[in-house]
């Protein structure tokens, strides 16, 4: 018997256990001496050590788009590491010319592909470019970026700066400077007392405001996820992102799109801008990339963009290096993914399952403890409150119970934890774009059940 097969006795459980305790600090959750260890996965499903299977609901970190087991990956990453496991892209190499095109492609656009490892790495990357090209055009006092609340880009300094969650700030700041914060595209909570009815997309002037108020010769570039996703699956009004990069170009400000989790299908379009129809100066992406098979993530820069760092000068070029950014064996696993997601017709799935989910989960709406539920392609994001009038966001205690009901029946999903205090009300879900009708069957039958039974108020 080896630590991987799907179940293990209980000797061999207590000793990995035990070195889990002595050993490993575990992300963004509270010390767990009793963890549950992952085993084995195969489509939309995971095991654990015990023997238990569950439905991973939240694709890991909405990251395995294509589903866990993908035995073709594994053997793309293998012949590349037979082949060159690695070459620093100070030069190049064939697997990442390839994704660069590849990406090209999918972005419907002319763009440089600069790689990375992680999010974070993506938009530091694009922070860095933004700032370079705005020296280079004779305008270096435009170094600040204006961001949203609730949105979240990343655990660096500079990406952490970007985000608007102030939990994840808690006890590190200060952090990278040059960041200013606007509200967010709240439809249900409108920071602006507006209706759907009266909405003048108010959310989207107020970046004209911000860039006035700071100085349009200070701002170098707004970041945003096309619907902030971890921060409570917050969908903007239709028009909003168009605006957005109107008011970008009236002023000369770069318009970043962060598509680390809405990129690769998770939007029912290959990237989340295509859903609103607008075409972003640059795109950070990471996770469904490689669909978490390997990291790997990537800034793309428009062509006209990158013509700057072309110029001859001995700081034109872009001073920027990451050892493992681009790896042979992460851009073989990412061009192997891409095929599956093509080959699958895995982008169109992921506007299926979104709309399973919405009719198979109808009534929910008509549940006192439901507030909203906001769809955005196959992400989903449940808000919880304490009565429909009032709108009081439940407590972080009512989404734990809905979360541990899910489990105890099979089902793993998310929450927006970690981000704003008195707003972890929100439960999310974001299933392998793979999923089969059976999947997305058992995901709604289980919320439905889980909900019916009064765990929301635990």
């Amino acid at each position: 018997m080896t630590i991987y097969d799907a179940a293990m006795d209980t000797v061999s459980k207590e000793r990995l256990l035990e070195k889990d305790r002595n050993y490993l600090w575990h992300h963004i959750t509270p010390h767990n001496d009793n963890p549950m260890v992952i085993v084995s996965g195969e489509g939309s499903w995971i095991t654990d050590a015990d023997g238990n299977r569950y439905l991973d609901g939240m694709s890991g970190l909405w990251c395995v788009n294509v589903g866990h087991g993908r035995e073709e990956i594994a053997l793309a990453a293998a012949e590349q590491m037979r082949t060159i496991a690695y070459y620093p892209l100070v030069q190049s190499h064939v697997p990442a010319i390839e994704l660069a095109a590849k990406l090209n492609e999918w972005l419907e656009g002319e763009y440089r592909i600069f790689f990375s490892n992680s999010g974070s790495d993506a938009n530091e990357v694009a922070f860095k470019i933004a700032r370079q090209y705005h020296h280079q055009n004779g305008k270096p006092a435009k170094h600040k970026f204006i961001s949203r609340y609730r949105a979240y880009h990343g655990n660096s300094m500079g990406a952490l700066g970007a985000t608007g969650q102030a939990q994840r700030k808690l006890k590190y700041e200060p952090l990278g400077v040059g960041f200013q914060l606007v509200p967010p595209p709240y439809c249900y909570r409108c920071p602006f007392g507006q209706t759907k009815e009266s909405c003048e997309l108010q959310c989207a002037q107020a970046y004209e405001d911000a860039i006035n108020w700071e100085g349009a010769d200070s701002v170098a570039g707004v970041i945003v996820e096309p619907v902030i996703t971890g921060g409570g699956m917050i969908v903007p009004p239709d028009e909003y992102l168009a605006k957005l990069r109107a008011i970008c170009d009236k002023y000369g400000v770069l318009l970043i799109v962060d598509e680390v989790i809405c990129g690769f299908g998770r939007s029912g379009e290959k990237f989340g801008h295509h859903n609103f129809g607008v075409k972003p100066d640059i795109v950070t992406m990471a996770k469904g990339l490689t669909s978490a098979y390997s990291p790997l993530s990537a800034t793309a820069v428009s062509a006209g963009l990158y013509a700057s760092f072309k110029e001859a000068g001995p700081d034109h070029h872009f001073r920027h290096v990451n050892t493992f950014g681009g790896n042979p064996v992460s851009c073989a696993v990412a061009l192997k993914n891409l095929e599956i997601l093509e080959r699958e017709g895995l982008v169109a799935r992921s506007a299926y399952i979104g709309q399973e989910l919405k009719e198979r989960l109808k009534e929910l709406t008509r549940h006192p403890k439901v507030g909203e539920i906001r769809l955005f392609g196959s992400a989903l994001g449940i808000e919880l409150v304490e009565d429909k009038e009032s709108k009081e966001p439940a407590s972080a205690e009512s989404a734990a119970a809905i979360i541990a009901g899910c489990k105890s029946r099979g089902l793993l999903i998310g929450k927006n934890g970690d981000t704003v205090p008195g707003f972890m009300n929100i439960i999310t879900l974001s299933p392998p774009l793979s999923s089969t009708d059976e999947d997305i069957a058992f995901i709604a039958d289980t919320l439905l059940e889980v909900f019916g039974t009064g765990q929301e108020g635990a």
